[in-house]
């Protein structure tokens, strides 16, 4: 391409007027991914939506929320090591 011009997709990585656009597609990217992070899972948790880098995830039942609760932590650094970056911090359960 020339110089002066610039494809949508540069635009949009490149951009600071994106930014927000860009932190809601890589948010949705996780909610959409999870299952397949986290195939185990697909009967008992549902991943909600990311907010400030807190991950809501609703979980089918109080015995499963206190389990995962206790595996947070690694549940956070395979997300993140999923995406390569860091895009959750914290995980809120829901029910």
């Amino acid at each position: 391409m020339s110089e002066g011009f610039k494809s949508l997709g540069e635009l949009f990585k490149s951009n600071p007027a994106f930014s927000r656009l860009r932190e809601i597609v890589k948010s949705n990217d996780i909610v959409e991914d999870f299952d397949k992070v986290f195939p185990d899972l697909t009967k008992v948790v549902t991943a909600v939506k990311v907010e400030k880098k807190i991950l809501k995830l609703k979980v089918e039942n109080p015995a499963w929320r206190s389990e995962l609760k206790f595996r947070e932590t690694e549940i956070v650094e395979k997300i993140n090591k999923y995406f390569k970056e860091e895009r959750v911090n914290h995980i809120r359960f829901i029910s």
